[in-house]
C-alpha cells in the first residue's frame, strides 16, 4: 500500500477518476492477488486513503467479489490496532467492488527479511504484536488464512518504530459464513501454508499459528523452513516433511525461541499452542527475559519512512464567489455603458448562481459528513469495547482450558496409578487368603495382612484422589463453557450491531455520494463558465490586471471547486 506508483496517468485509465462520487484516485500504489490498490483522497473530508479495486482481468469472478466483502466485514469486526482499518466498502457506478482502507506508509516484513536474519528482540517484538492481533481476530471467529511476510507492514505510530499492521484479509473466513470456496480447494501461499490447508482442509486458528511459526523461523534464520520452486513439492513438504531446527541453520538461536518455533510447526495442529492467547503469554514471558534494544527507542532517525502526503489546500466555495465578483468587475470595466453581450451576461449570471448553489450544497455535505463521522466513531468505539470484553473472557477461557487439560492429564495418570494399586490390592488379598489357610502363627500372618491393608488403603486413596481431580476438571470445564457462552453472546451482539451500523452507514454514504455527484456537476459547469468568460475577456486591455489576479488565483488554488466537494488535484 506504500510502494511507488508503477503506472503513469497515460497507462492507467483509472487515475484521476472519482469512485463512488467521493474517492479520487491519485496514484497506483500496488497490486495483490485479487486487487489493484490506489492512493486516493476522500473528496469530502480530504482524507488520504488506500482504495482497492478487483483486478480488471478478474472482475467477472463473482466469488472474488464475495471474498472482498468478507475482507471488509472481517477486518471491521475485529477492529484492532495491529489490523488495517477499513473505512468504506461499496460498488462503483459500473458495478465494480471497491474497498477503502487506511493509507499506510512503511516497509513490508518481506523487505526486512530479504536483508537476512533479524535480532531476536526485534523478531519477538514484531511477532508479539501479530499474535495480539490474531488473538482478537480468532476470538471473534475470524481466521486470516494467508499470513505471510508480504502481508505484514512495519510502520511507525506515536514515535514507535516497527508498529505492525496486518494487511489483506482477502482470504479471511468468518466462521458463520457459508463456504464460498469449493470443497478441497487449496488457497494461500505454499511457503506459509499449514499442513491441514495443504491437504485442502478447513483452516482454523492453529493454521494461522503455523504461519506465525514459519515467520518466526524466517526471522530467526533468514530463510524459510521449506523451499522449493515446485508448488506441489512445497505442499507435500508442508504435509509430511519434518521442519529443520533453526539452530541447525543459525547455531546461536536461543533454545526457548527454537522450542516455540518447533511447537508452532507441529504437523498435528493439536500439538501446537492451544490458541493465540497461550502463545502470546509465552511470547511476553520470552520478551521480558530479553534486554531492551535500540529499535524500541522513539527517535526514528534519518531512515524513517516519510509521512503520507499532506492534504492540499482547497479554495472553498467562498473562492467561487470571489471569482464571480472578479468577473463582474471585469465586465463592468469592459462595458462601462452597460451594453454587455447577452452570452457574457448569461455566463456571469450563471457564475453567481453556481457559487450560491455550491455554497448551499457545501453546508448540506458538511452536515451529512459530520453525521457519518460521528456514526463511524460510535461504531468503532462500541466494536472496540465489545472486542476488549471478548478478549478478556477468551484469555480467561484459554487459561481455564489449559487447567482442564492439565487436570485431565493428571487424572489419567492417577487412574493408571489406581489401576496398579487395584492389582496390588487384589494380589495382596489373595496372599492373605492363602496365608490364612496355612498353619501360620500370628506373627507370620501380621505382615501379610498389613501388606493387604496397605494395598487397599492406597487403592482407596487413589480412587478418592482420582474422583477429586475429575471433579475439579468438570468444574473447570463448566467454567470454560460458561465463558464460551458469554463470548458467543457478545459475538452475536457484535454481529447484530455491525449489520445495523452498516445499513445506517450505507444510507448516509449514499446521501453524501448523491450530493457529491451534484457538486462535481456544479464544478464542471463553473469551470465551463470560467473558461467562456476568460476567452471573451482576455482580449480586453482594461481588465488585464483583474484577469492576472484571477489566473494567479486559479494557479494557486487549483481548479475552482468547493473544498467539501472537490478532490485534490494530482500532479
Amino acid at each position: 500500500m506504500n510502494s511507488p506508483a508503477r503506472t503513469t496517468k497515460q497507462t492507467d485509465p483509472m487515475l484521476n477518476r472519482i469512485v463512488a462520487g467521493r474517492y479520487k484516485l491519485e496514484a497506483r500504489a500496488g497490486e495483490g492477488g485479487m486487487g489493484v490498490v490506489y492512493r486516493a483522497r476522500h473528496v469530502l473530508i480530504d482524507r488520504v486513503v488506500a482504495l482497492k479495486l478487483i483486478r480488471p482481468d478478474l472482475r467477472g469472478e463473482t466469488h472474488l467479489r464475495a471474498w472482498m466483502l468478507r475482507e471488509a466485514r472481517a477486518a471491521n469486526r475485529v477492529d484492532h490496532a495491529h489490523i488495517i482499518d477499513i473505512h468504506d466498502i461499496g460498488e462503483t457506478e459500473e458495478g465494480e467492488l471497491y474497498l477503502v482502507m487506511e493509507y499506510l506508509v512503511g516497509t513490508a516484513l518481506s523487505s526486512e527479511l530479504a536483508k537476512g536474519p533479524m535480532l531476536l528482540g526485534r523478531s519477538v517484538d514484531i511477532l508479539e504484536q501479530m499474535c495480539a492481533a490474531l488473538a482478537r481476530a480468532h476470538d471473534l471467529g475470524v481466521i486470516h488464512r494467508d499470513l505471510k511476510s508480504d502481508n505484514i507492514l512495519l510502520t511507525s505510530k506515536g514515535g514507535r518504530k516497527d508498529f505492525v499492521k496486518i494487511l489483506d484479509f482477502g482470504l479471511a473466513h468468518l466462521a458463520m459464513d457459508p463456504r464460498l470456496a469449493p470443497k478441497g480447494a487449496v488457497f494461500g501461499t505454499p511457503e506459509y501454508m499449514s499442513p491441514e490447508q495443504a491437504r485442502g482442509e478447513e483452516a482454523g486458528p492453529q493454521s494461522d499459528l503455523y504461519a506465525l511459526g514459519v515467520l518466526f523461523f524466517e526471522m530467526l534464520t533468514g530463510q524459510l523452513p521449506f523451499r522449493s520452486s515446485d508448488r506441489e513439492t512445497l505442499l507435500e513438504m508442508q504435509r509430511s516433511a519434518p521442519p529443520p531446527r533453526p539452530s541447525a541453520i543459525k547455531p546461536d538461536v536461543l533454545p526457548a525461541a527454537e522450542a516455540m518455533v518447533m511447537k508452532l510447526l507441529e504437523k498435528d495442529r493439536r500439538k501446537r499452542y492451544q490458541d493465540a492467547h497461550h502463545m502470546h503469554e509465552e511470547l511476553k514471558t520470552l520478551q521480558r527475559s530479553l534486554p531492551s534494544a535500540p529499535w524500541e527507542v522513539s527517535a526514528l532517525g534519518e531512515n524513517a519512512p516519510p509521512p503520507p502526503p499532506p492534504p492540499p489546500e482547497s479554495p472553498g466555495v467562498i473562492e467561487w464567489a470571489n471569482r464571480a465578483s472578479l468577473f463582474s468587475r471585469m465586465v463592468s470595466r469592459a462595458y462601462p455603458n452597460g451594453a454587455v453581450p447577452p452570452d457574457v451576461s448569461q455566463a456571469l449570471g450563471q457564475s453567481w448562481d453556481l457559487a450560491a448553489k455550491a455554497s448551499k450544497l457545501e453546508g448540506e455535505v458538511a452536515s451529512h459528513s459530520r453525521k457519518l463521522e460521528s456514526l463511524e466513531r460510535r461504531g468503532r468505539a462500541l466494536r472496540a469495547e465489545i472486542g476488549r470484553k471478548v478478549e478478556e473472557l477468551a484469555q480467561e477461557e484459554s487459561r481455564v482450558l489449559r487447567d482442564v487439560a492439565a487436570d485431565q492429564a493428571e487424572a489419567a495418570k492417577i487412574r493408571e496409578q489406581a489401576g496398579a494399586a487395584e492389582r496390588n490390592a487384589i494380589a495382596a488379598k489373595q496372599a492373605a487368603d492363602q496365608a490364612s489357610m496355612q498353619n501360620y502363627t500370628s506373627a507370620q500372618l501380621r505382615p501379610v495382612y498389613e501388606r493387604a491393608g496397605a494395598a487397599l488403603a492406597l487403592l482407596d486413596a487413589k480412587r478418592r484422589e482420582y474422583a477429586e481431580r475429575e471433579q475439579k476438571a468438570l468444574a473447570r470445564d463448566a467454567q470454560a463453557k460458561d465463558l464460551r457462552r458469554q463470548i458467543e453472546e457478545l459475538r452475536a451482539q457484535l454481529a447484530r450491531y455491525a449489520e445495523a451500523l452498516e445499513e445506517d452507514l450505507a444510507a448516509g454514504r449514499e446521501k453524501v455520494a448523491v450530493r457529491s455527484r451534484e457538486g462535481i456537476t456544479y464544478e464542471r459547469a463553473f469551470s465551463d463558465v470560467t473558461s467562456a468568460l476568460v476567452a471573451h475577456l482576455k482580449a480586453k486591455v482594461e481588465v488585464r490586471d483583474l484577469l492576472q489576479e484571477l489566473m494567479s488565483s486559479l494557479l494557486g488554488g487549483g481548479t475552482p471547486a468547493p473544498s467539501k466537494m472537490d478532490g485534490p488535484k494530482s500532479g
